[in-house]
């Protein structure tokens, strides 16, 4: 269960508004690397997830990527707001104004709809956190590459925040790794193992539950 608190995690106020930048920021609410994808990603994973430490981070992180869907959203919806068809067509934002006019729709800078295939869920200890760590710094490095392309100080302290949460959030993934390192039956942890035996479909150790 989840209590929403209605304000956003860091204020968002747009004074100009500027659909090229909605153009590219859009990637970060539906785009390969961004939050909506993060946060089912990771509410997902926690379900098959043996340890209750680890299951903590994947719900804590993937709530707190909900929020940055909801951040993202703002910047689109106040940095489209109110434009005139000739700012729609000087700034290369006719092609996604024709499919949604301003409305805030998940895609990609590239136009592409966002998709299931973005959430990488395995069921393996592993795996999982292994993919999270990479997401983290795959969707810091779009934020790094925002941050190159936009000049506007209302639009880029929303995101330099952004950009430091996906860094905590690695942290914090690094942490449910050691985690899991600590509790993984040895044996078949083939990144310590090399004889790794096959085992069974657990990664617990036996009794841990």
């Amino acid at each position: 269960m989840w209590i929403y608190e209605k304000k956003l995690q860091y204020p968002i106020n747009i004074r100009r508004p500027n659909p090229l930048y909605a153009s590219i920021i859009v990637s970060q609410l539906g785009g390969p690397d961004g939050e909506m994808g993060a946060s089912t990603r990771y509410l997902n994973q926690r379900f098959s997830m043996p340890y209750g430490e680890v299951i903590g981070i994947l719900t804590d992180v993937g709530t707190e990527e909900l929020a940055h869907m909801e951040m993202i959203g703002t910047l689109l919806y106040q940095l489209t707001k109110g434009l005139t068809p000739e700012q729609v067509k000087e700034a290369g934002f006719d092609k996604y104004f024709v499919d949604h006019t301003t409305g805030v729709y998940p895609a990609s800078a590239a136009g592409v709809p966002f998709t299931a295939a973005y959430v990488g869920v395995k069921g393996d200890v592993l795996a999982d956190l292994t993919e999270d760590l990479a997401a983290e710094q795959k969707a810091r490095v779009t934020y790094d590459n925002l941050l190159r392309l936009i000049d506007d100080p209302d639009v880029r302290e929303p995101l330099k925040f952004l950009r430091a949460r996906e860094i905590v959030h690695f942290q914090r993934f690094g942490d449910a790794m050691r985690v899991a390192q600590d509790r993984l039956n040895s044996r078949n942890f083939y990144a310590f193992n090399p004889a790794y035996d096959g085992g069974s479909c657990s990664t617990e150790t036996p009794g841990e539950r």
